[in-house]
């Protein structure tokens, strides 16, 4: 796996660390694991999921739909650091 750069500089997560342990448990069926490692891991995935099928579809509203789930993500990425920054989980 990929080591964290700013965890070797800063020796604190990122707003992304974790994401390649929850995608792993969600690939092997773990959800409930997937979710304990890192929230916003299932969401990314679903993201990413919903961009290629629209891709390859071309659905009618999929701009927009695409649209509101980066901007969802975005918001529970950022609400998941900063509950690791308030209850101390950073380290």
């Amino acid at each position: 796996m990929l080591s964290c750069p700013s965890k070797k500089l800063l020796t604190i997560d990122c707003p992304g660390c974790g994401l390649q342990r929850s995608v792993i448990a969600l690939l092997k069926g773990d959800i409930a694991n997937s979710w304990h490692i890192y929230p916003p891991g299932i969401f990314v995935v679903a993201t990413v999921i919903f961009l290629l099928l629209h891709l390859s579809f071309g659905y009618r509203y999929g701009a927009t739909i695409l649209k509101c789930l980066y901007f969802g993500t975005a918001v529970i990425i950022i609400a998941n650091y900063i509950y690791k920054i308030t209850t101390n989980q950073l380290i």
